[in-house]
């Protein structure tokens, strides 16, 4: 299953070689062309089944993942390490990770409970007092197996949760690594269309690759596909809010977010063909986050943009989860929507 490899695959924002291989190797022969740009950015181009001047579409989805950078090595063989991307201090402690090229093996370490005030325990920890445990016992011995900048990416096994049932799975890197994995199954289709498949770098940092391959594109219409947040746990009656999105609901229609806001025609289109679809959808309900969209609609003259999701439990965490229901009705979409563009967008 091409979400399964991408998903395990590692690429923390800044070192996407690795997934990207596997995705080159997945897409490879659906495509007329590729290249991989300054930033490492992985360009698929499909030319249009009937030829001929014909509207220039982005799909863009990112193959970065959050993670950890190693800055220092210590006197007692642990790792002092940063963030990649943003993550919550919480969901750290006690998580294994991989260090490096070589996929060292380590635990995020930090005081047991017993060694903790009591008056500190209901605090966030304090991460400055976290470190990487890899095993080593002395300086020499860490550096023997990593070094400094390398980077560090989560251990999180992909599982099926009642797989005849819910359909649902749990792997690390769901955001974004489902976005491209409903971009690698459009590829396979054929379209009346210029069609450029961008897996982009550097999105959890800053949107930086999708930038960079909107300015070289230059494409008249661009859809981002992500994982987007799904917040649809049981909550105290006093936060009784309506979740930002719905495991099982069908992909997510961002309307906007602090990025950008969504071309309301594409907005419509994605409408009326989920509506014909006859398939579930929700609205991103949250004025919250950005994806690659904040990016690539603002080069050039501007690019009409709209991001369509797949919900996923738990983004920008160690381990996240989502509905293959989802995924499956996201590909339906943005593969009904690519093919109605082939007559054009409305003004």
């Amino acid at each position: 299953m091409k979400l399964e490899s991408f998903a395990q695959a590692r690429g923390v924002s800044g070192n996407e070689q690795e997934v990207r291989t596997v995705i080159l190797e997945a897409v490879q022969a659906n495509i007329s062309e590729h290249w991989v740009d300054a930033l490492g950015n992985l360009i698929c181009h499909k030319q249009s089944r009937e030829g001929g001047d014909r509207l220039k579409v982005m799909l863009a989805a990112h193959m970065d993942e959050i993670g950890l950078i190693v800055t220092a090595i210590n006197s007692d063989g642990t790792l002092s390490f940063d963030k990649i991307g943003g993550i919550d201090d919480r969901v750290l402690l006690s998580k294994q990770v991989l260090v490096g090229e070589k996929a060292v093996p380590g635990v995020i370490g930090y005081a047991p409970i017993h060694l903790i005030p009591p008056a500190e325990r209901a605090k966030a920890p304090d991460m400055s007092r976290a470190v990487i445990d890899i095993g080593a016992t002395d300086r020499g011995g860490a550096e023997a197996l990593v070094s400094l900048g390398d980077y560090v990416s989560f251990v999180g096994t992909w599982t099926e949760l009642d797989p005849t049932g819910t359909r649902t799975v749990v792997s690390k890197a769901l955001d974004d690594r489902a976005g491209c994995a409903v971009l690698a199954e459009l590829l396979t289709d054929d379209y009346a269309l210029d069609l450029y498949g961008v897996f982009t770098t550097q999105e959890e940092v800053g949107m930086r690759g999708a930038g960079v391959a909107a300015r070289r594109i230059q494409p008249d219409v661009a859809i981002v596909l992500e994982g987007t947040i799904c917040d649809d746990l049981p909550k105290p009656p006093e936060e009784d809010l309506s979740p930002v999105t719905r495991l099982g609901g069908g992909p997510a229609i961002t309307f906007m977010d602090r990025s950008f806001v969504a071309d309301r025609r594409l907005v419509d289109l994605c409408l009326r063909e989920v509506r014909a679809l006859g398939i579930a959808h929700q609205f991103k309900s949250a004025v919250a986050g950005g994806t690659d969209a904040g990016a690539i609609h603002l080069t050039g003259e501007g690019v009409p943009a709209v991001t369509i999701a797949v919900p996923v439990r738990y983004i920008h965490a160690p381990i996240s989860m989502l509905s293959l229901d989802d995924f499956d009705a996201t590909v339906q979409l943005v593969r009904a929507v690519l093919h109605a563009l082939e007559k054009g967008l409305a003004s």
